[in-house]
């Protein structure tokens, strides 16, 4: 049986400028829900969409799966007046109806986790046709005739006693192929429901709302952090092996300054038995070299979505994020950050990762930050 993700996604934003690709936590808004897809039980994911910069985007960062795919859609399916349902149906002729399992999924939804995707995908083997996610929320909601619609008001219920409401919030849905074809409509027939957590239903359609549902992924992805003994270590290169700044001659070429005790303190925590990797959004061959004369093996240049990266190699290595510390200077670390078992920023990086990190260093980036590292993570190790 063949369950294909579908994320349609849309160039144009009415109420926040480049909604889908502007950076959530210090990734593109639309990376939460695909790489989530990634992991999930779904064998094929498709980015559907109108803007060639995420389709370049997709093409260039997920070369270590095989699961996505992005394909542009057609000027109609991606109108303001065009529905999701129409899009769906475009891309399923697109794609011959290869599939016995259709997932939609919201990029607007970065609270969506592979567990609700794979509960809702669970569903159809229960004898349902479809499924989406639903919020249980305790509010009170009234008719625009001043009448209570969901309780009694001479009869308040406390919280605790009252069953509540749920409501659709958007994030995911699965259909059966068949179902599809007949309703054309993305959920039909025998209806199961999934409940995800009461944040999920924070709708992104406001700059308030940009703040609100970040700093709920913020805290979400900390209370998951279960600090361990560090068995992996993964570094930035630019602000954390370097000070961040670059030099450039007259013909082009520009040089990095590295620090030589940084070098020494990795040969040093690797004899504890920590294994280091490199993680870079920089394409560099100087990079590269440098980390070859360090006898690093483990290095990833010109990743933009550093967290689905992470992902896929505690994943393949059967390691646990509580058992990795992370080195970084910038919002795009701030993902990884939030999330790995140790986080450790230089005393010169940006306040926003400064302020979420759980150790901020007192030596500055291509300073002696990474040997003050090395030596916090081998005295660390001790207790264990």
């Amino acid at each position: 049986m063949k369950k294909i993700g579908f994320i349609p996604l849309r160039k144009g934003s009415k109420g926040i400028l480049n909604k889908n690709k502007r950076k959530m936590v210090g990734r593109p808004l639309f990376t939460w829900v695909l790489g989530e897809a990634i992991f999930s039980d779904l064998d094929k994911v498709y980015v559907y969409t109108d803007d060639q910069d995420i389709i370049d985007f997709i093409h260039k960062e997920y070369h270590w799966t095989n699961k996505v795919k992005a394909l542009l859609r057609s000027k109609e399916s991606a109108g303001d007046t065009s529905s999701t349902e129409f899009a769906m149906l475009e891309f399923a002729e697109t794609i011959n109806h290869d599939f016995d399992v259709f997932c939609l999924l919201q990029a607007t939804s970065p609270f969506t986790k592979r567990e609700n995707i794979n509960a809702c995908l669970n569903k159809l083997d229960d004898n349902y046709d479809s499924a989406l996610t639903v919020v249980n929320t305790h509010r009170f909601t009234w008719y625009e005739d001043g009448t209570p619609a969901n309780y009694n008001i001479n009869n308040r219920p406390r919280r605790q006693d009252f069953d509540g409401l749920l409501i659709e919030n958007g994030a995911v849905y699965v259909t059966t192929k068949e179902a599809l074809q007949e309703s054309k409509n993305r959920i039909s027939n025998n209806i199961a429901l999934v409940k995800m957590p009461e944040e999920s239903l924070h709708e992104i359609d406001s700059e308030n709302d940009w703040i609100i549902v970040e700093q709920l992924l913020i805290q979400r992805q900390k209370l998951q952090k279960k600090p361990n003994k560090i068995t992996h270590i993964i570094l930035d290169v630019d602000g954390v092996f370097t000070d961040g700044t670059i030099s450039y001659t007259k013909d082009g070429e520009h040089t990095k300054n590295f620090d030589m005790r940084d070098g020494m303190g990795l040969e040093i925590l690797r004899q504890f038995g920590v294994k280091v990797m490199v993680m870079t959004s920089e394409q560099s061959e100087l990079v590269a070299k440098r980390m070859q004369k360090l006898k690093i093996e483990n290095v990833f240049l010109g990743v933009k979505d550093k967290y689905s990266l992470l992902q896929n190699i505690i994943q393949k290595k059967s390691i646990s994020i509580n058992n990795v510390a992370y080195l970084g200077d910038d919002v795009n670390d701030l993902t990884n950050i939030c999330s790995v078992g140790w986080s450790l920023v230089p005393n010169n990086a940006t306040d926003i990762v400064k302020q979420h990190a759980d150790i901020v260093l007192s030596k500055n980036s291509g300073a002696g930050a990474i040997r003050e590292a090395c030596e916090f993570i081998i005295n660390y190790n001790k207790r264990f």
